[in-house]
């Protein structure tokens, strides 16, 4: 059986999604981080970059969200855009789009406006701009079309889905009237009973919340070198 190696985070969810898209089975192993748990010699020998998701497959090991939903996809036939390749190009870079700009932009943003010390202006200001940019131009994607590729619903609907949901943490309160698009994209996506199925996951497991010292030292470690100065 297929195992999913989770926290409630927007990388682990749209895995997630997947899967219950798919209606493959699969063992949900929870993975806290504000505990530390994706730094365990056990896990880092799945996922050597000690994030999260990772998927095992009996001996298959695969690490990266991104990764995962293509070896999901290409495995099950299930949510690929048509096999030609005019969409293929448009979902391999979409798929990076979302990979390279909208996840670490987005994650960047909050992370400077909410976590990081003083001073951050520059910096809140440069990921905001960013993620901005970047979630225009998947807004500017969706103007006159239901998904991101072709005429159905596939792997990088799920993968934008992933982030659209914390839009409003990245960008503030007021991010959905510049992005029509994307708001009627992600209430759709949420609208599915998989989606629902995805979202409840987070109910079985208790996620550390505290931003204490154990939680800053697992989440953000370079802090470390710079009280070490």
């Amino acid at each position: 059986m297929l195992k999913l190696y989770y926290h409630p985070s927007p990388n682990p969810l749209k895995v997630a999604l997947y899967l219950e898209e798919a209606g493959l089975p699969y063992e949900l192993v929870p993975v806290d981080t504000r505990k530390g748990e994706q730094h365990a010699p056990a896990f880092r020998a799945i996922n050597p970059n000690g994030k999260t998701p990772a998927l095992v497959d009996g001996d298959i090991k695969v690490f990266d969200s991104t990764a995962i939903l293509l070896y999901l996809a290409e495995k099950t036939g299930q949510f690929l855009p048509p096999a030609t390749p005019a969409a293929r190009a448009e979902m391999y870079s979409w798929l990076e789009f979302v990979a390279t700009g909208i996840g670490p932009y987005c994650g960047q943003a909050v992370h400077f406006k909410f976590f990081a010390p003083e001073p951050k202006e520059y910096a809140v200001n440069r990921y905001s701009f960013e993620a901005e940019r970047h979630w225009g131009l998947v807004n500017d994607r969706l103007e006159g079309r239901e998904w991101m590729v072709g005429n159905t619903y596939t792997l990088v609907d799920m993968a934008v889905w992933g982030w659209a949901r914390v839009i409003p943490r990245a960008m503030g309160d007021d991010a959905w009237k510049s992005l029509p698009n994307v708001k009627r994209h992600l209430d759709a996506i949420s609208a599915r009973p998989a989606a629902q199925r995805a979202e409840a996951l987070k109910e079985r497991f208790t996620f550390k919340q505290e931003l204490d010292d154990q939680a800053r030292q697992a989440l953000f470690p370079q802090n470390a070198r710079l009280a070490a100065r």
